[in-house]
């Protein structure tokens, strides 16, 4: 069984970023799937659950009404972990390029006065949401993206060496 990739990436060395996570070519093209990682895997406590749902609705839709972006969407989600995100795009761009996008869209939770269909006919567990932990974790990440914009590190993942045995299977730590 072949690792998927993004259980390739050392979690005991990734920082938060914006990383490739895959590239793939669908019939319509080429969609990327990108890594918002907001947390040090294994290292930070993980975001809060009400406040990680409260940001996927506020920055999907964000992400799904930008003027510029909006037709690129296919996909905004949090990571089974807690730990950030998962973008898939229409193409294929550096992480470098989405950059200024994903810092407005951190930066507009602070302007949020409500979580958008945060309620039971819109939502399937309506009542976790923590608007202010929300704000307060998106500030954080937009900080720290601002603060480390010139990092190469906060753009490109760093790979894990898999052992291989003598007859060509792959070792699985995880």
């Amino acid at each position: 069984m072949e690792l998927i990739q993004s259980f390739s990436v050392d979690h005991t060395k990734i920082i938060p970023g914006i990383f490739t996570s895959r590239v793939d070519t669908v019939d319509q093209g080429t969609v990327t799937t990108y890594d918002i990682r907001l947390k040090k895997p294994n290292r930070e406590p993980v975001i809060d659950v009400a406040a990680m749902h409260s940001l996927e609705h506020i920055i999907a839709t964000f992400l799904r009404n930008d003027e510029d972006w909006k037709d690129e969407i296919i996909y905004w989600g949090p990571m089974g972990c807690l730990t950030g995100f998962y973008l898939i795009l229409k193409g294929n761009r550096a992480p470098r390029e989405i950059y200024d996008l994903l810092l407005r869209a951190f930066k507009s939770v602070e302007h949020a006065d409500e979580v958008p269909g945060a309620t039971a006919v819109n939502c399937g567990h309506y009542l976790m949401h923590n608007l202010g932990m929300a704000k307060w974790y998106a500030a954080e990440f937009a900080a720290y993206l601002e603060a480390n914009a010139g990092n190469p590190e906060i753009f490109e993942y760093p790979k894990s060496e898999r052992l291989v045995t003598d007859d060509g299977k792959h070792f699985y730590d995880s």
